[in-house]
């Protein structure tokens, strides 16, 4: 029971890491109520060279790959597989970033879109949780980063943590489609350079 809770909570962690930390724990900073703060400056090119980046690497991919165990009573030499299938990835406002994703481990299959953090080390994206809290688990913490299409990183939970890293996959046709899809207009259909469809037999 023990080796299966501490299991379970190792796949959950993970996806809190990628996925579920912003629903948790990841609020938006509060600002005093009253105090006008000055507007935040745009990124630098370089800047938004690289965030661009990390958004094509995460969006419509698929993360693959397994994570360890420490602590008593569990072997943290056992591998346990996890995988989680990620939408459009998108920056938001700040350093919270739009991560819609499926969560998919043992006999559980759920999809959620979720707001997390992510911070920078030099050209490194870093995903950062702090003491989120799990439902039946508790707080948990965790650093992943991402780099040339793998990742890894570490997970803590009470007296347990352990490592978590493996491969980034895309979707290219996905992707292919969803970039096809943001460069339509609304009034797309109406924007063929004036030629007009034509109507099938029948067609009013």
């Amino acid at each position: 029971m023990l080796r299966h809770s501490i299991r379970c909570a190792g796949v959950v962690v993970v996806g809190v890491i990628l996925l579920h930390g912003g629903r948790a724990g990841a609020e938006r900073p509060r600002r005093p109520a009253a105090v006008s703060t000055p507007k935040a400056a745009d990124p630098s090119p370089r800047q938004a060279e690289l965030e661009a980046a990390f958004s094509k690497m995460l969006s419509n991919a698929t993360l693959e790959g397994s994570f360890t165990s420490t602590g008593e009573g569990v072997d943290p030499t056992k591998l346990s597989r996890e995988k989680y299938t990620l939408g459009d990835v998108k920056k938001i406002e700040g350093n919270f970033w739009l991560i819609p994703a499926r969560i998919q481990y043992g006999e559980h299959d759920v999809t959620i879109p979720l707001l997390l953090p992510v911070r920078w080390a030099g050209d490194t994206p870093v995903i950062v949780v702090d003491d989120v809290g799990l439902p039946g688990f508790g707080t948990v913490s965790a650093r992943v980063m991402f780099f040339a299409d793998h990742y890894a990183g570490y997970w803590k939970h009470g007296k347990h943590g352990g490592h978590l890293f493996g491969v980034i996959r895309r979707d290219e046709k996905a992707a292919e489609a969803n970039n096809a899809e943001k460069k339509q207009s609304p009034s797309s259909g109406n924007s063929s350079g004036g030629k007009q469809e034509k109507k099938q037999p029948g067609e009013q």
